[in-house]
């Protein structure tokens, strides 16, 4: 590792989900990383992760390069980042210090570190589990926020309850049902409400959705503007999150405010062990349609790993 401020790089498939979880990392560690993503080719694209050779002409065409010089650290996550980042830590002469978030599903002692969720189930010397995901959500980031959208999120009725809703995805569906469920329930709530939604939501949900919110007690982010994301969790008393995303979940968890998971149709086992182990720890609880108050230590996955990251590469030199 460098004496001066390490370089970092982040490499990732430009999943927003994924890149934020490495930025995070980055983030708590201090550094400005310089963010790679990266697209391949036939066939490392179809063979990604198991295909370990030839990498040099991995890259498609709108790919970003990875060409040296190499960083001191380089943080990645995603099926099709694994192959580069070992390339990128081969070409370094192993200097580069790898760490790789979520399975990669290939022997993990090939990483410096490999961090994971417990829902992975993934063990090793050098693997480093985690409650849920990765994140860039801190007191300091909410704190900024809510100044800046005070006179519109201020204003709403107390309590005020943020909900967080994704959608389609390869485990989850939304579907009409889901909707109107999830509609009705927070048109019964007496509360402030902030809504963001996703682009996985769907046109058809979401028009049903506004229609059913509406109102001077109703915040709906129309996607124009500056995002109010963590503004929202800085204002909200209570959280409502749709059970497709895990990272959603973990952002909200790490507020030490009450967290509710609201459901939708389809579902896997991972997804079933990630809110299985959150409802066992006192995180998050079913959404039925009612508010009720409780408290729990949050997790500080984000800080821990940094802590780790930062204590093995002084242990490496």
């Amino acid at each position: 590792m460098s004496e001066s401020t390490p370089t970092c790089w982040i490499i990732t498939e430009g999943i927003a989900g994924t890149e934020n979880q490495c930025i995070g990392v980055a983030e708590a560690l201090g550094l400005q990383p310089v963010v790679k993503r990266v697209h391949l080719r036939f066939p490392w694209k179809q063979l990604s992760p198991w295909l370990s050779f030839g990498h040099q002409y991995a890259l498609a065409a709108e790919s970003d390069p990875v060409d040296p010089p190499y960083p001191d650290l380089l943080i990645a996550s995603g099926r099709k980042s694994v192959g580069l980042a070992l390339h990128v830590k081969k070409m370094s002469g192993g200097r580069t210090f790898l760490v790789q978030l979520q399975d990669p599903h290939i022997d993990p002692k090939r990483f410096d570190l490999v961090v994971a969720p417990q829902h992975d189930r993934l063990q090793g010397d050098n693997v480093l589990v985690t409650a849920g995901a990765l994140h860039r959500v801190t007191p300091e980031k909410i704190a900024a926020e809510q100044k800046k959208f005070e006179p519109v999120l201020g204003r709403l009725p107390q309590p005020r309850v943020a909900v967080l809703i994704g959608g389609a995805s390869k485990t989850h569906i939304m579907t009409r049902e889901d909707a109107q469920r999830l509609a009705q329930q927070l048109k019964s709530l007496d509360a402030g409400l902030m809504i963001t939604a996703s682009r996985r939501t769907g046109e058809e949900n979401l028009r049903l959705l506004r229609d059913a919110l509406k109102g001077e007690h109703v915040f709906f982010w129309d996607g124009a503007g500056d995002n109010p994301y963590f503004a929202m969790l800085g204002f909200a008393d209570h959280i409502i999150v749709t059970e497709d995303s895990v990272s959603m979940v973990s952002e909200a968890v790490s507020t030490g405010k009450p967290v509710y998971i609201a459901p939708l149709s389809g579902g896997s086992e991972k997804f079933a062990l990630f809110h299985q182990a959150f409802a066992e720890k006192g995180y998050t609880r079913p959404f039925t349609g009612s508010l009720e108050t409780w408290s729990y230590i949050p997790p500080n996955d984000t800080l821990r790993v940094a802590e780790e990251v930062l204590r093995r590469m002084k242990l490496k030199g």
